[in-house]
């Protein structure tokens, strides 16, 4: 397998051949450039702030353009366990959110005209178990009775019109969700972005952040810029600079093959309507189809990408996807890669204002769509002043339990160990 980002070969990224200097001074300056800090970029910068987007590497080069390229509503945690925990209302609020966060999406390729091609294929939940299947019967009355949000059931017999393997119990569909290619996505963002003014500083990793008297200092490997205000935006990257943040988020490795090219045929007969597809299991899997190709990801490893963990995560992968699709046993598996998502210890999505710093962190694999809005809404929150009544901004960002915790993932082991636990007695 080839040790490559297949979405890189799809698309020009941006790349670091010609820096843009560090300016001295701006308004705002957003740490990470990936779809949060980019969406933020863009929304500041078409409001005539003078932002600057502070990224370690190339912009793009994290998560946003190497996931699956789901655009999914929801959150990771069940709306059910929503409610339970912060109440109907707000549950509410945040479900609202995630519908918002696909149209935001929609919105902006439209307006920029970015050629990403975006699908509202819609997602397809795959039952692996019949209890799963029949705690999805459930879930389609619970949803259009609380969230007035219509999803529907495939039962097993059925299923083949839908998804081209035999190992599932049927599954839960919801059309509003959507896909597409994530590094084109990204790329275009940038793109949009700069023509609107912001100014984008590849390999400006950020060293050291400072407050001076009403304004930040912030110093980069590649010079130093004050602002009036910072914004966060590092997801599974966030590191020591914002200390207080990094022993907020866990940075957990996502890994992903893609196949070599299938026959219109084949391709057809895997995924008929070509949907953004995922299971049940707590260590899931999820998949689907880009130009013929099967693209298909999990939790293969907890840690975060390098090259033992990619090459593991590859013939780990190799063997699910010929589990659920025994008919690509014999296809070649042309690309493995990773990157790394941010799971806050809670599992939810979080906005908020630390020592003066905001942020939008903990996306847990739904970062396309929910950090593309949230860079949009966190910015609009910013030029208010009103980021509390963000609907994310609501309610506690835990830290880790009995604050055992300084940033450093030693307890991913332990945490892959129970996951798969909790599959096996299901």
């Amino acid at each position: 397998m080839n040790h490559q980002i297949y979405w890189h070969t799809t698309v020009k990224m941006p790349d670091d051949s010609i820096l843009t200097p560090v300016p001295e001074k701006v308004d705002v300056a957003i740490i990470g450039g990936g779809y949060t800090g980019l969406s933020a970029a863009l929304t500041l910068a078409k409001r005539g702030v003078k932002v600057v987007v502070l990224e370690a590497e190339t912009i793009g080069w994290g998560a946003s353009s190497r996931n699956g390229g789901m655009t999914l509503t929801g959150l990771k945690v069940s709306m059910q366990t929503v409610i339970n925990n912060y109440g109907r209302e707000l549950a509410k609020e945040l479900f609202q959110c995630s519908i918002y966060s696909v149209d935001t999406v929609e919105q902006i390729i439209k307006e920029e005209n970015i050629n990403c091609g975006f699908s509202r294929t819609g997602h397809l939940l795959a039952a692996n178990k019949p209890k799963h299947y029949e705690a999805l019967k459930h879930e389609v009355d619970f949803m259009a009775k609380e969230f007035n949000h219509t999803v529907h059931l495939v039962s097993p017999k059925d299923l083949q019109s839908e998804l081209g393997s035999k190992v599932f119990h049927g599954a839960l569909v919801d059309d509003v969700s959507a896909g597409l290619n994530p590094a084109q996505f990204v790329a275009g963002l940038a793109g949009a972005a700069e023509r609107a003014g912001a100014i984008l500083c590849a390999r400006a990793r950020v060293n050291k952040i400072e407050r001076s008297q009403n304004r930040f200092v912030i110093k980069t490997e590649r010079g130093t810029v004050t602002a009036e205000s910072v914004f966060v935006a590092t997801s599974g990257y966030t590191g020591n600079v914002t200390k207080k943040l990094q022993k907020k988020i866990i940075p957990i490795g996502s890994f992903i093959i893609a196949t070599e090219k299938l026959s219109d045929e084949l391709a057809h007969e895997l995924s008929p309507k070509n949907r953004m597809i995922f299971d049940y299991k707590h260590y899931l899997n999820y998949f689907r189809l880009w130009d013929n190709r099967m693209i298909f990801g999990g939790r293969a490893a907890f840690f975060p990408e390098n090259e033992k963990t990619i090459s593991q995560s590859g013939e780990i992968l190799r063997k699910e996807m010929c589990q659920v699709y025994p008919q690509l046993k014999d296809i070649k598996v042309d690309f493995v890669w990773g990157g790394t998502l941010d799971f806050a210890f809670d599992m939810m999505t979080h906005v908020g204002e630390l020592d003066g710093i905001h942020y939008a962190l903990g996306y847990a694999g739904h970062g396309v769509a929910m950090g593309t809005h949230l860079g949009r809404t966190v910015a609009e929150a910013m030029l208010k002043g009103n980021i509390k009544e963000h609907p994310f901004a609501k309610f506690n960002f835990p830290n880790a339990p009995l604050g055992l915790y300084d940033g450093r993932p030693w307890f991913l082991p332990f945490a892959w160990i129970w996951h798969k636990f909790l599959d096996w007695v299901e």
